[in-house]
């Protein structure tokens, strides 16, 4: 007869992975891959500990001739034979909210460069990909990064500046000619087909992804399904519990987006604001509200709110979509940055600014240079030539160090729209049919929900909102909750919230992963052997003690 008891015991995975965004499909990639692309140097390995730690387990590009070093073949037990399970709140796929966003933006290409994706075999699969596709005509060219763009007359003020260790001399980059292919922008199909592709080739595809809402995390012996009082992961979703071995934090921001509520004195802070929304809740674009007016052939005026590349996207896309004027406001001066961060932290190998982040002695001082670096929002030169062309023709109006003071909805027989005042006062301004907010998400990790039991039973520091991870990226030593994306920014560096940390972030949780299960079955195997040599010693004491059959002790002798 079938053991019921453990017919009905939960199964427990090796690997649970909290978001299926790119982050997250980079960290399950890596874990199926058996031999890896080099993404650091034997330089930056034998410089820096946090690489020196794994020896000949990953492979490095020699700097003098440019030939990788393979690491040691992992064998048929390691990471890539791992039970592997994603959970996503919003879909049942890999990058479905990348995607809907994306869509929903109508954004055709991705700020970030060709070297920036989430394949673990080399640095270059996503620029391999586009050519055996014969989609290269996909790529738009990024200018002024490689080094011929740089004028001489700028080269030598460069060198005759005395400068210090991070000042711009230092930390300017010049790429080479032959990089200049990797400087291109990928189109948004090009990528998320990219993204599919490699969802398949390590079979992540079919039941890896379930759509589950994480809503509690705990680390303890569960009673019942522990083997030899081992520590599980028990994590609670809104559809039951998932019990994992290990866990991979890959959420992005992690935090609900909020408005700021200071200008809408007349609402509550619990009250919804009535066609008003944040950048990352939009479902239609333009609202229902602006179609219709838009539809009866109404003027319609949208106001958007920010200073990064998603609100610059919005002011183009409404206008594109027929909004009659877009007003665009922003509290700073407008920064034009190629990408989120300067060159000198996103070169392919020997990456400069990451040099001085792993050198910090303090997470203090490492918070202070990924603040510096990101800043705040800026737009890349591409979109702010849009945005040029739309004020000439006077369909935006963009207002820079100006902040919005009070809002007043006021309805009318054609619809409610927004009063608003703002610092400096602006004469003329109009009232609004609609209110966007792009002003990004402020990561906290201590207000994220679902962390609140890990943090009262296996407290750890935190600076700044993010958590002081391990150099392994681990929550603690003993603790093998693994974090990666802008919450492990304090280890990964500025680039830790883009694609470029997605890569490294994964490199490392695979590495401490494999290390993990290693050291497991090392324990095992020492349990195993002394249970054995108790066995025996029990089966010699009952023979010389006369107790039971002495014959029994010679049927394993």
């Amino acid at each position: 007869m079938p053991d019921i008891s453990r017919q009905t015991l939960p199964h427990v995975h090796d690997v649970v992975i909290i978001g299926a965004g790119p982050c997250g499909l980079a960290v399950a990639a890596r874990l199926r891959e058996k031999a890896p692309g080099a993404i650091f140097t034997d330089e930056e390995h034998r410089r820096h500990r946090v690489l020196h730690r794994y020896g000949r387990s990953m492979p490095l590009k020699q700097v003098r001739n440019g030939r990788v070093t393979c690491c040691a073949r992992p064998t048929a037990s390691d990471t890539q034979d791992l039970d592997i399970m994603a959970l996503d709140a919003t879909h049942d796929g890999w990058c479905g909210r990348w995607n809907k966003l994306f869509k929903c933006y109508d954004i055709e290409h991705l700020r970030s460069p060709m070297f920036w994706h989430v394949s673990p075999v080399d640095r270059d699969a996503l620029l391999g990909y586009a050519y055996s596709q014969n989609r290269e005509n996909e790529l738009l060219e990024i200018h002024h990064c490689v080094g011929k763009e740089v004028s001489k007359h700028i080269r030598k003020r460069t060198r005759t500046q005395k400068c210090s260790a991070h000042s711009a001399c230092n930390a300017r980059v010049e790429i080479n000619e032959r990089d200049r292919i990797d400087y291109f922008n990928p189109s948004q199909a090009l990528f998320s087909d990219h993204c599919r592709a490699v969802a398949s080739r390590y079979h992540l595809c079919d039941g890896v992804v379930k759509k589950e809402s994480v809503q509690d995390i705990s680390f303890d012996v569960v009673q019942g399904i522990s083997v030899n009082d081992e520590p599980l992961f028990t994590v609670t979703t809104d559809r039951g519990l998932q019990y994992a071995r290990t866990v991979v934090l890959s959420v992005g921001p992690a935090n609900q987006p909020s408005i700021p509520r200071h200008a809408f004195k007349a609402f509550s802070a619990t009250e919804s604001l009535p066609q008003v929304c944040h950048s990352t809740q939009i479902e239609t674009f333009p609202d229902t509200v602006v179609r219709t007016r838009m539809t009866n052939g109404q003027r319609t005026k949208v106001l958007v709110i920010g200073g990064g590349l998603t609100s610059a996207q919005l002011s183009d896309l409404a206008i594109r979509k027929g909004v009659t004027k877009v007003w665009h406001l922003m509290r700073s001066p407008i920064a034009i940055k190629t990408f989120d961060v300067e060159l000198s932290w996103m070169s392919k190998y020997r990456n400069l600014e990451q040099a001085y982040f792993y050198s910090a002695d303090t997470d203090e001082e490492r918070l202070q240079m990924v603040r510096a670096a990101r800043g705040g929002g800026s737009i890349p030169p591409r979109y702010h030539k849009k945005l040029k062309d739309h004020i000439s023709r006077g369909r935006l109006e963009l207002r820079t160090e100006t902040k919005l003071v009070n809002a007043q909805f006021v309805t009318t027989e054609a619809g409610g729209r927004w009063k608003v005042e703002t610092e400096p006062a602006i004469e003329g301004i109009p009232s609004f049919d609609f209110i966007y907010f792009a002003t990004g998400i402020e990561t906290d990790v201590a207000a994220l929900p679902y962390l609140q039991t890990m943090r009262k039973t296996h407290p750890i520091d935190e600076i700044g909102g993010l958590p002081c991870l391990t150099e392994q990226l681990k929550w603690k030593d003993d603790v093998p909750l693994f974090v990666t994306g802008r919450l492990a920014s304090l280890r990964l560096g500025a680039a830790g919230p883009n694609l470029g940390g997605a890569r490294t972030g994964a490199e490392r949780i695979a590495l401490a992963i494999q290390e993990h299960f290693e050291e497991c079955k090392r324990e095992d195997k020492i349990s195993g052997d002394i249970a054995a040599t108790n066995k025996d010693e029990n089966e010699w004491e009952r023979f010389v003690l006369g107790r039971g059959s002495k014959y029994s002790c010679l049927v394993e002798h």
